[in-house]
């Protein structure tokens, strides 16, 4: 290990030596493990080959077994093993066939399997249909014919050979799970011995090297902890006098603070009535504007009352103009009825009957005359109260536009208060903000000679825990001396 080198560097490269080793270590370990992993489900996928064959030739047997008892004694209950096994047969052929699907060996002997359980299926259903049909005596002969028991010990031959070679697997599997965990014991002691024996060497030379280094630091620190000392005491002396000084200007400008907010409260306080007499103003503007329009609707519906009177006078002329009409119509009716009369009493006994009809003609025109008459005399004083109106109306709205001059001037005079408040809130506005940034910047120079007070005062206590920690590490080099060196004691 080179003397060069920090102590740092030295303690990064005895860990980065160790973690190496034991990264190794893990590793492999973890490799081991894998293997041992896949070794164990491989020993098991071969278990289960094992179950299937047996489970196969099982279910062989108690369909053999059922289909004898059905032969014996004709009863259905020994059918249903049978049966039964027509569909586990199925799915334990499908199951063999998935775990043996890398070994092209097992797949031939498995379709061997199929061939063979086909054969027996088809004979013990023959025999089964043969009972059935009442011809027991055949199928007794079938059974007795040893063709069955041919196609049964060549099926158990071919399950034979399938476990056999599953049973060569399972010990090759076996063996190798034993040699890799063997492997994985070594690895792993002998690693771990070896890393102990490098963390022990390591421990031994940075020792060495550490306690040289650290006699040639405490001489160091023994004589930088004395000048500190020295340091110290005249830093401590000076930031006491400091700190006096602070607190005087401190207090001077803390006074100077609460004048200026004082100040700024006042400026505040007229701003605020200021401002309420503006929106008073800004009130009653809108108050007169409002006023205004008020009487400019009321100016709006004088005109059109002053529009539709002089309409009805107007069309109280064309009544009158069609009562006249009516009238000199009523005149001629009366006139031609009396004519009528007269020639009817001419006429004698026929022309009694016409006299009649024209007599209420007559009748009938003096009425519309009398009637006519009451509605001119009707007109006419409609048209004079019309008249009347109009000039009521006309003075009304003379009236009006007085009012509207005299709401214009007192808008006017509301609108120059406003501007004149206005000028007199914004003036208030512009002392209350230079005095509230007085009172801001005096806040800041109190606030910057706290801050300098108080950094004065931390100076003075750091300067003593720097004094009385001079002193400790003066010692504590003087132990640590007697620690590296212990003859120095």
């Amino acid at each position: 290990m080179n003397q060069n080198w920090t102590f740092g560097r030295k303690l990064a490269f005895g860990f980065t030596v160790s973690s190496t080793f034991l990264i190794a270590i893990g590793m492999a370990a973890y490799w081991s493990i894998y293997v041992l992993i896949a070794t164990a489900g491989s020993v098991t996928h071969t278990q289960r080959v094992l179950e299937q064959v047996s489970g196969l030739l099982s279910q062989m047997k108690d369909a053999e077994t059922g289909q004898r008892g059905y032969l014996l004694t004709g009863d259905p209950v020994y059918l249903e093993p049978f049966q039964a096994t027509s569909t586990g047969i199925a799915t334990a052929m499908a199951e063999l066939r998935t775990l043996t699907a890398d070994n092209p060996n097992q797949q031939s002997r498995l379709s061997q399997a199929e061939a063979l359980m086909a054969t027996k299926f088809a004979e013990l259903k023959r025999t089964i249909d043969l009972r059935k049909g009442g011809r027991a005596g055949e199928a007794l002969n079938i059974v007795l014919g040893g063709e069955g028991k041919k196609t049964m010990d060549a099926l158990r031959t071919v399950c034979e050979q399938i476990s056999r070679e599953e049973r060569e697997l399972l010990s090759k599997r076996e063996a190798d799970a034993e040699a890799t965990s063997s492997r994985a014991k070594i690895t792993i002691v002998g690693g771990t011995v070896l890393c102990l024996l490098f963390v022990v060497a390591a421990g031994i030379l940075i020792t060495r090297s550490l306690t040289g280094r650290l006699g040639m630091a405490v001489g160091h620190v023994q004589s930088s902890s004395a000048e500190l000392q020295a340091a110290a005491s005249q830093q401590a002396t000076g930031a006491r006098e400091q700190a006096s000084a602070m607190s005087e200007i401190s207090t001077t400008i803390s006074e100077l603070g609460v004048t200026s907010r004082q100040i700024a409260e006042s400026a505040q306080r007229v701003a605020q009535i200021a401002e309420e007499t503006a929106r008073a103003a800004r009130s009653g503007e809108g108050t007169v504007d409002k006023g205004q329009a008020s009487i400019a609707d009321i100016r709006r519906q004088t005109d059109q009352v002053v529009t539709h009177m002089l309409d009805l006078g107007r069309k109280s002329q064309e009544i009158g103009a069609v009562l006249d009409i009516v009238s000199e119509l009523a005149e001629q009716t009366n006139i031609l009825a009396i004519n009528a009369t007269i020639e009817a009493s001419g006429a004698g006994e026929a022309g009694r009957r016409f006299a009649v009809v024209a007599e209420e003609i007559r009748k009938l025109a003096d009425r519309v005359a009398a009637s006519t008459k009451g509605i001119r005399a009707q007109i006419d004083d409609v048209r004079g109260a019309v008249n009347t109106t109009v000039m009521a109306t006309e003075s009304g709205a003379k009236a009006v536009d007085q009012g509207a001059r005299q709401f214009a001037e007192v808008a006017l005079a509301f609108k120059q208060i406003a501007d004149l408040v206005g000028t007199t809130t914004e003036a208030v506005r512009e002392i209350e903000l230079s005095t509230k940034q007085q009172a801001t910047a005096a806040d800041q120079v109190r606030v910057a000679v706290s801050d300098v007070a108080q950094s004065t005062q931390e100076t003075e206590t750091s300067s003593t825990q720097t004094l009385q920690t001079a002193a400790q590490l003066a010692g504590l080099s003087m132990d640590l001396r007697r620690l590296v060196h212990p003859q120095a004691a």
